[in-house]
């Protein structure tokens, strides 16, 4: 699977731009403010219908203008496996399809195979898998509990459209539950248990579902994420990523329902999986325990922990679809020493990636890190006229 051809008009700062790519790599090269993260954002936004930097879609719009159009063509093989029990509205056999997103000010994001528009935009994640490494990739582990939710999520999101589809109905549920506690809180009104009801059993059996299908995924992922750690790192250290979740205790449903007065007091769900961490540690060795990376890891140890994640990421990614994700590595060789930039040459030389796109603004020293690369190699310069 791979991006052939990217059409933009009216994204981001791309009035009218159009792009033939090569299977393999392809490196967008111009100076700073040129575009180049907005092109790997195009691409992005064409696999999972949303951009990687903007919460809203509006945002994404040219100034001035009044909506943009994504469209690109992908080669795609056979997908009749891809998702089970999933129709398309493009094409289920090996060959081109075209996705085309549109956005008009004010009005609903259309998205459409082979131009007819899903019946719902989550039907298309996961049908194009992608992976981006960013230089602020590395707020992971410096953030909070929400980011790290949102990196998993995403996975388990393109993985698993049973995941997907429960994720999507515990927010609902969750939104509908948070607007009854604020309006519980209005003088005069009563709360209403009975009402409650109705969406804590939801919420309880939605939660534990998808607190199982995380528990699942970070043993799965876990073996390939050290893997690619240790070849990063040359094996300085171990590392180790612990799944937290309030819903892992058997009480929990109990505990739920006792602390409604305080979700009414406070007029928000105060409990669940909306709350859940992964913790990022690092050490351990010689009978010690590991140690938050976060608090005690370096600058480097935090860089090479987070590539470790993406790229173990793509390792789920290209098992659980039987495809190669698109790969975005943004600006990653300013971000790097020459020994993490080396090892990922190394894999890109020994084919483990497949269509891969990279920005740079130096395009002298990517030219020179890629002389001995086998792969195919091609390069397109943005922001000049």
């Amino acid at each position: 699977m791979h991006l052939e051809k990217l059409s933009l008009t009216n994204f981001k700062n791309y009035e009218d731009a159009r792009y033939v790519f090569g299977q393999q790599v392809n490196v967008i090269v111009g100076p700073n403010g040129s575009g180049k993260t907005n092109l790997l954002d195009a691409v992005y936004f064409l696999s999972l219908s949303k951009s990687a930097f903007q919460a809203q879609d509006a945002l994404s719009i040219l100034h001035d203008a009044d909506y943009f159009i994504i469209d690109g063509i992908f080669e795609e093989h056979d997908t009749r496996n891809a998702h089970p029990g999933r129709t398309h509205p493009g094409r289920t056999h090996p060959g081109r399809v075209q996705i085309t997103i549109s956005l008009q000010r004010g009005q609903r994001k259309v998205l459409m195979a082979d131009k007819k528009p899903y019946e719902r935009i989550s039907e298309h994640i996961g049908r194009f898998p992608v992976v981006l490494v960013a230089p602020n990739d590395t707020d992971l582990v410096r953030e909070h509990s929400e980011d790290r939710r949102h990196f998993f999520d995403g996975v388990l999101s393109q993985l698993d459209p049973n995941y997907l589809r429960d994720y999507l109905m515990y927010q609902q549920v969750l939104k509908q539950r948070n607007s009854l506690l604020k309006l519980f809180a209005e003088p005069d009104r009563q709360v209403d248990n009975d009402l409650l009801d109705t969406y804590d059993e939801p919420l309880l059996a939605l939660g534990q579902k998808i607190y199982e299908r995380r528990k699942q995924f970070i043993e799965e992922f876990l073996p390939s994420f050290r893997i690619h750690y240790a070849f990063l790192s040359d094996e300085r250290e171990e590392v180790t990523i612990v799944y937290e979740s309030e819903v892992s205790n058997p009480d929990f449903a109990s505990d739920f329902r006792h602390f409604r007065r305080r979700d009414t007091v406070l007029q928000r769900t105060t409990m669940g999986i909306h709350k859940d961490d992964y913790s990022f540690m690092i050490g351990g060795s010689n009978g010690q325990p590991p140690v938050p990376l976060k608090k005690f890891g370096s600058q480097g140890q935090q860089k090479t922990f987070v590539i470790a994640l993406k790229l173990a990421q793509f390792d789920q990614l290209q098992t659980g679809k039987g495809i190669k994700p698109i790969l975005l590595l943004d600006d990653i060789f300013d971000k790097l020493d020459d020994r993490r930039i080396g090892k990922l040459i190394q894999q890109m030389d020994e084919g483990a990636f497949g269509q891969l796109f990279i920005t740079d603004a130096r395009p002298e020293r990517t030219r020179e890190l890629l002389t001995n690369v086998k792969a195919d190699v091609r390069f397109f310069e943005v922001g000049t006229s």
